[in-house]
């Protein structure tokens, strides 16, 4: 029983670890697809019920009229809410505003659609205001992506209008009565054309149009911030980076790396208000948040250190995880900028006396700075800021730095 109840308790914590490491996007992403599912279900069971009941759908009005005019918009509301789930698990931004003009349409059928859910509407509802509760988790943005959800939005509205035309086809003049005629006004209306060769003369007619057209204002709009927005977007921060701000930069810090050390030095100067640019390595991933100032390229390339205003900056700090790579940083700013005062990382003790050679100003070893502490902690001696100074700037205390 002992046994039993210990892999219990393993087995427990293995599924509440699990359960904490997944993010809220993968939850909002499961249910994404109830909501998708839910909405489909009806549509398909009235589908199945006539199929049983012997009915035939003779041709695209006979499929209308059994299902409903509505029942088309909101299987392809529901699709998309299936697909969206995959853009919201991965973060991608486009996903999260599709998501939600799927959920605002869904919510709209879900009170006036031929399929009325009361439940649904309040399940669509608590969905949508979770997902702008955590907006700031989709941050990820890819071309590819918002092209898929570009082309998949167009299509589904197209699906609708192209339906919606042949059913309504005799309210219009001249009537509509084949897919060619149907696709052809569908996209006139989309685009917001207007050539007025096929008109609506009933008010029903004329609701759906205005429905095409706001929709399509609305889907187009989208769809072309989200595929643009991008390229735009990434072309216009390189300039600024790159260019322009390296003229602002002035009395700041660089610092260069994207170590665990790095990342917590920005947070602490960061919090202080201190003007900072980080160099980051070209292919390497960081976590530096969007709208830092991070320049991308060789940090021991002069042209990179003065793209970050190396010649203007207040330190330098050499953060990366290798010694040898901060070493060559080290070389190439006193090399580019003798004036600016540097830093230098050592994360191997075994290094510390190659990297003092370079005389930087200050040369910081973690691992021999925490022993000295925890050595002076434990045999009580005075720990202060004078010390603290001293560990870290004097070259001929005990510990070397």
């Amino acid at each position: 029983m002992g046994k039993l109840g210990n892999s219990l308790k393993v087995l427990g914590n293995r599924i509440e670890r699990t359960v904490h490491a997944l993010a809220p996007h993968w939850y909002l992403g499961a249910l994404l697809l109830v909501n998708g599912l839910m909405l489909l279900q009806p549509v398909l069971e009235r589908a199945r019920q006539h199929h049983h009941g012997g009915g035939l759908f003779g041709n695209w009005l006979d499929l209308i009229s059994s299902l409903g005019l509505l029942a088309f918009p909101q299987v392809v509301i529901a699709a998309g809410l299936i697909w969206m789930s995959i853009g919201i698990v991965l973060r991608a931004r486009v996903a999260w505003v599709f998501s939600l003009l799927l959920l605002i349409g869904a919510g709209i059928i879900s009170l006036w659609g031929d399929y009325r859910n009361v439940t649904i509407f309040g399940y669509t509802l608590a969905l949508a205001l979770v997902l702008v509760y955590y907006w700031k988790r989709f941050d990820r943005t890819s071309l590819a992506a918002s092209s898929l959800f570009a082309i998949l939005s167009v299509a589904s509205l197209v699906v609708y209008a192209v339906f919606g035309s042949l059913y309504l086809g005799a309210d219009f003049s001249p009537p509509i009565r084949d897919i060619g005629t149907a696709f052809y006004f569908s996209i006139v209306s989309m685009s917001t054309v207007g050539y007025g060769d096929i008109v609506p003369h009933s008010q029903t007619a004329r609701f759906f149009t205005a429905s095409i057209i706001v929709l399509g204002i609305t889907v187009f709009a989208t769809s072309i911030g989200a595929v643009i927005g991008p390229l735009v977007g990434g072309n216009l921060k390189r300039i600024v980076r790159g260019g322009i701000s390296s003229v602002t930069r002035k009395n700041h810090y660089v610092i260069v790396g994207t170590s665990s050390i790095a990342y917590s030095v920005y947070q602490g100067l960061k919090k202080r208000g201190c003007a900072l640019t980080m160099i980051v390595a070209p292919n390497v991933e960081h976590n530096y948040p969007e709208n830092a100032d991070v320049v991308i390229g060789d940090p021991s390339d002069s042209q990179t250190l003065h793209r970050a205003g190396i010649a203007t900056a207040r330190v330098a700090l050499a953060l990366r995880n290798e010694d040898a790579e901060n070493a060559f940083v080290i070389l190439a700013i006193k090399e580019e900028a003798p004036q600016v005062k540097t830093v230098a990382l050592v994360n191997d003790a075994k290094n510390l006396q190659r990297i003092k050679r370079l005389q930087s100003d200050m040369v910081f070893s973690p691992q021999l700075l925490a022993g000295e502490l925890l050595a002076r902690t434990l045999n009580q001696e005075t720990i202060d800021s004078d010390l603290i100074a001293s560990l870290l700037f004097d070259s001929h205390n005990g510990v070397g730095l």
